[in-house]
């Protein structure tokens, strides 16, 4: 069946003859007249080629392929008409909507906890759906594909015009060592974190990340012992080594490993990480989304 060609208009008169088993009260159901609804129900039977009602002792009677149509088409006229009504306006209280979030590693430990407790207790029936990604310019194809309503995570190397962004919050940069470490005892010089075995944690893959940019910036290069690109596995893998790490410092806070490392101050000085949240410019005034990046700012 070719869908181009079908009038919405007719599932509809189709489903108020269902209700009313007559041309004359299906009309007035849907406010057309009698000859309308009868023009309605000669392009629904070549539609469907079937006669589809029939004239009975009690108006008119459904054929099977009806009775087939009835109920799988009442549901699509329901779900249609919701989804028009939530496109001009959003009760949180009563939406069963579902949003989609696409998130990176370390909003979904920070952010996501908060997040949930507020929609679940704003928004009890609204359903989350929720991936993650690694690089920071996935957050771009998410959003055009439309795989995702919002991103959270670090801010795209660059933004086109049809991705608006809004910060969210900075991330300090914190080397962390084991307690017990020779380097945990005196503020960290630069001469001793370069002769140091360093992990590296870079979701793109890299083996040169900004501390690498600030060394060689002075002509300086850094020992990298272990690249990993899931930062979460960095805390316990310097836990339990001689290994240092230059992490955000809410990695370091979340990642139950904080009473086992110490932080310290980093040797040379490096900018916070900025985290945002990223929406496709088609997502701007649909008041859902609108309502659902508040709640993101709310807990951020």
């Amino acid at each position: 069946m070719d869908l181009h060609g079908i009038d919405l208009n007719l599932l509809v008169a189709f489903d108020a003859l269902m209700a009313e088993r007559s041309v004359t009260k299906a009309g007035r159901r849907i406010g057309r007249t009698q000859p309308a609804m009868s023009a309605a129900l000669s392009r629904l039977r070549s539609l469907f080629d079937d006669p589809l009602f029939v004239r009975g002792q009690d108006g008119l009677q459904p054929t099977p392929r009806a009775l087939e149509l009835a109920e799988p088409l009442g549901r699509a006229l329901e779900e249609i008409g919701r989804t028009l009504g939530f496109a001009q306006a959003f009760d949180p209280t009563t939406s069963r909507v579902t949003l989609s979030i696409a998130v990176q590693e370390h909003a979904t430990f920070k952010l996501l906890p908060k997040l949930v407790k507020c929609l679940h207790s704003r928004a009890p029936a609204t359903k989350l759906a929720i991936r993650t990604y690694t690089a920071r310019d996935d957050a771009i194809a998410l959003l055009d594909a439309g795989e995702a309503d919002i991103a959270v995570g670090v801010q795209p190397s660059s933004a086109p015009g049809r991705i608006f962004t809004r910060p969210l919050f900075d991330e300090p940069y914190v080397c962390v060592v084991r307690k017990g470490h020779p380097a945990a005892d005196q503020p960290l010089r630069l001469d001793t974190f370069v002769a140091l075995e360093h992990l590296l944690v870079s979701p793109e893959g890299d083996r040169f990340g900004h501390m690498d940019v600030a060394l060689a910036e002075r002509g300086l290069k850094r020992s990298l012992a272990i690249t990993l690109t899931q930062m979460y596995a960095a805390p316990a893998l310097v836990a339990g080594s001689d290994l240092i790490a230059t992490l955000m410092r809410g990695v370091v806070e979340v990642s139950g490993y904080e009473d086992r490392l110490m932080m310290l101050e980093p040797p040379l000085i490096l900018a916070p990480c900025p985290y945002v949240m990223c929406w496709h410019r088609r997502n701007d005034a649909h008041p859902a989304q609108i309502w659902l990046r508040e709640c993101v700012l709310s807990v951020a």
